[in-house]
């Protein structure tokens, strides 16, 4: 369903202090989770931060984005900042989902900076018994 690894996660994480927080055309990326958990799947985003009406998920086929918006505190005038490493901007993730999963029935849920979606498997993939049914006798063809 996902790919398991990423080889530019430490380079899109420098390129990302380089050049500052992410805007709408050009989001940061967003760490998560994903993992199956009986017959669903569990994908988790950590957004610390981010209030839960500054997040956007769509599905459109089966590709899934997820768009956060980590927006500055406000502040007094007479406040200097001394140190700043909590990055703000817009950070965006997508994921192909597979044919498998019931993206009609997508759960959401935001709780302590970490918004989790549980995507249910498709009944039409879940594994089933087929019944085998026996013939009432032999038939014969004549010809």
């Amino acid at each position: 369903m996902l790919m398991r690894t990423d080889p530019f996660r430490e380079l899109d994480r420098l390129t990302q202090q380089l050049m500052g927080p992410g805007s709408w055309s050009r989001p940061s990326a967003m760490p998560m989770d994903a993992y199956r958990e009986g017959d669903e799947y569990v994908v988790a985003f950590d957004l610390p931060g981010v209030t839960a009406d500054a997040i956007d998920i769509d599905v459109e086929r089966n590709m899934l984005t997820v768009k956060a918006e980590r927006r500055p505190v406000a502040k007094a005038d007479d406040v200097q900042m001394e140190l700043s490493e909590r990055p703000l901007g817009v950070f965006s993730r997508q994921i192909v989902l597979a044919d498998t999963l019931d993206t009609d029935h997508i759960q959401a849920d935001y709780d302590a900076g970490v918004l989790t979606l549980r995507i249910p498997i498709a009944e039409r993939a879940k594994p089933r018994k087929i019944s085998i049914g026996v013939g009432s006798g032999r038939k014969e063809i004549s010809g």
